[in-house]
């Protein structure tokens, strides 16, 4: 299977709520940037500022889905612990879903991951490599360039700039193929891919060495252990943009999510709604990665192109992608 002949299945759509359009705000919400948005251009006169606001926030505000390439509905729930997963197939061995909270008002992303599937494989990078040293990439970038069908965002890192090919550093544990690129952070956890096909998401003072995994991705910490959200969670109150991964009680597949944040629409989570939420699609373990303005889930349409699925902000820009470090994505393996 090759990228050029990747052509995702369809599910049938019976998501509740399918009458809502796909759009990063409501319509209040969106009156409100029209209004903000024609001030900025109240230099035009009569219809025409108008109307430049109106396709301005039209355009930005819609959404194809991965999965069709048509316009996208979410699945609509009162709470986090309400979710109920309704996967789409969108490649052999990966499934999506995209959901919205009504309470608090989050928007998500998700994708359940076959680790058993002999079709697809897991990537993992430290960021870009150029010469002797490893540089800042979109999320978007890395998908593209490593010819993957998804993703996303996961190690903390020291330069938070929109810009590509600066030299970065990755703030905790990057094993891609066998070989270590950024070492341990005692301080932190990583999502572990170990060589004999096992995943789990431990400490990173824990790897003494890295004889016996194939890719690792250091993150933050993890914030749900055997089922239940770990102490951690139940103290912060902050809300951001998260990603996240998580893995099934039997370790046969991996959830990977994104949530939104700092928008219009979607207000940001907690630590705590973040484990709610990768519980509710399936994981029994779960590791919270680096977030905020470098939460970016990226996919592969049914066109070929590479883009972010969520909106990713970056210096309150929306839809501007941060340049991140280590990443995690999918392949099809007999794609080089």
């Amino acid at each position: 299977m090759s990228i050029k002949s990747f052509s995702p299945r369809i599910l049938p759509r019976t998501e509740k709520g399918r009458n809502l359009p796909r759009t990063n705000t409501n319509q209040h919400e969106l009156f409100v940037h029209i209004l903000s948005f024609y001030k900025s251009v109240s230099k035009v006169r009569g219809c025409v500022g108008l109307w430049v606001a109106l396709v301005f926030v039209f355009s930005s505000c819609t959404t194809l889905s991965p999965v069709s390439s048509k316009r996208e509905y979410p699945s609509v729930f009162k709470t986090v612990e309400n979710i109920q997963p309704r996967w789409q197939v969108f490649a052999n061995g990966i499934d999506y879903f995209y959901g919205k909270i009504s309470s608090p008002s989050l928007e998500f992303w998700a994708l359940k991951i076959d680790l058993s599937s002999q079709e697809i494989g897991i990537v993992v990078r430290g960021g870009m490599q150029s010469e002797n040293q490893i540089v800042s990439t979109k999320v978007s970038s890395f998908a593209r360039d490593n010819n993957l069908l998804v993703g996303i965002n996961a190690v903390p890192f020291d330069i938070v700039s929109s810009k590509e090919g600066r030299p970065i550093q990755n703030v905790g544990i990057v094993v891609s193929g066998g070989k270590l690129i950024a070492s341990a952070n005692s301080n932190y956890d990583a999502l572990v891919f170990y060589k004999d096909g096992k995943a789990a998401i431990v400490n990173q003072s824990a790897i003494k060495s890295i004889e016996n995994i194939e890719n690792a991705v250091g993150g933050f910490h993890q914030i749900l252990r055997n089922g239940e959200l770990t102490q951690r969670t139940h103290n912060g109150k902050a809300r951001h943009p998260r990603s996240a991964g998580g893995i099934s009680q039997d370790g046969k597949y991996l959830y990977l999510a994104v949530i939104d944040g700092r928008r219009a629409g979607s207000v940001g989570a907690t630590e705590e709604e973040t484990a709610l939420l990768l519980r509710s699609l399936g994981s029994w373990e779960g590791i919270n990665f680096d977030g905020g303005g470098s939460s970016a889930l990226a996919m592969r349409f049914a066109d070929g192109k590479v883009r972010a699925v969520n909106t990713p902000i970056h210096g309150g820009i929306q839809g501007q992608e941060r340049a991140v470090a280590g990443c995690i994505g999918v392949k099809v393996k007999n794609v080089n």
